[in-house]
């Protein structure tokens, strides 16, 4: 399991970025929870029950220092609308050698929508870090559940966060981070995932604990981590699930980069499959459906 980790840090060392398609890309949705929209009169107003703000939220950026561990200190970025109310919880994995800032128009797109987003830097796996490890992957799981527990009880937050609804994503490495939350490392307070260009290398595809949703986003010509290798993942997982596939996309663009290729699709997609799982928002259901063909084994 080690040298298959190895393997992939090498692979990823070569790899400097890729490129998407403009193609349209496939959706597979699959039902869930039904609720009323109801739209916000203004970008200050709390989202209400099973409907997700309609309008773009404020949005404000602090930092948490989690420690899980003394070789295990995590600087956490947090995204959070500043409107009165409960939001939904995401919490986000880099990949190697990533930081959260590199992701930092998804996530704050992600906030805007009305979600609090809480991004850690993995102690091992991150740029700049002292002693780079990618068997530390292994270990990030946990790192990821208590920056969650932080997040939900940290002073500042406490009143703005929905603990009953709560997500994981992450892309590449933090994807395979993202899937070990819901196999071996199983964390029971999540309740959908998101997987951006990951497989279940070193956590396998044992998925456990209460039933959460799960949208796959993989680019077809991914030479990172491979397509195959994600439609795996998505095919052993036996709940509510879906796959978006990103017709030409690589491993970088579609997820890190406005303006290139493939990302406008997948924000967009994942922007609304959080309202929909975590929100129950059936509008972005029926966006997410409209977008194109169907794939899902429910």
């Amino acid at each position: 399991m080690r040298r298959a980790l190895a393997a992939l840090a090498a692979t990823l060392a070569l790899v400097s970025g890729c490129t998407a398609a403009t193609t349209p890309a496939r959706w597979h949705p699959a039902p869930m929870a039904s609720g009323q929209v109801v739209a916000p009169r203004e970008t200050t107003l709390p989202p209400r029950a099973g409907a997700a703000p309609t309008r773009p939220l404020p949005v404000a950026v602090r930092t948490l220092t989690v420690t899980n561990g003394p070789d295990r200190v995590l600087p956490t970025t947090v995204w959070y609308p500043t409107a009165t109310g409960r939001f939904p919880v995401v919490v986000f994995s880099h990949g190697l050698t990533g930081l959260p800032t590199d992701y930092a128009a998804l996530l704050a797109r992600w906030a805007t929508a009305g979600f609090v987003v809480a991004a850690p830097a993995y102690p091992h796996t991150s740029r700049g870090v002292a002693r780079f490890d990618i068997t530390d992957v292994l270990n990030q799981p946990a790192d990821a559940s208590a920056v969650l527990t932080a997040v939900l009880d940290d002073a500042a937050l406490r009143d703005r966060v929905d603990p009953a609804h709560v997500a994981a994503a992450g892309h590449s490495a933090g994807a395979i981070t993202t899937v070990g939350l819901f196999t071996g490392a199983r964390d029971p307070r999540l309740s959908a995932g998101v997987v951006l260009a990951g497989n279940a290398l070193g956590f396998g595809t044992r998925y456990t604990g209460p039933p959460a949703a799960l949208l796959f986003v993989h680019g077809d010509r991914d030479g990172v981590v491979s397509y195959a290798s994600g439609k795996a993942a998505f095919a052993a997982a036996p709940w509510p699930k879906a796959f978006l596939s990103v017709p030409g996309g690589g491993h970088t663009d579609p997820y890190i980069r406005p303006g290139t290729t493939g990302y406008a699709t997948v924000a967009a997609t994942t922007t609304d499959f959080l309202r929909w799982a975590l929100y129950g928002d059936r509008a972005a259901y029926r966006r997410l459906a409209a977008t194109g063909s169907i794939d899902d084994e429910l």
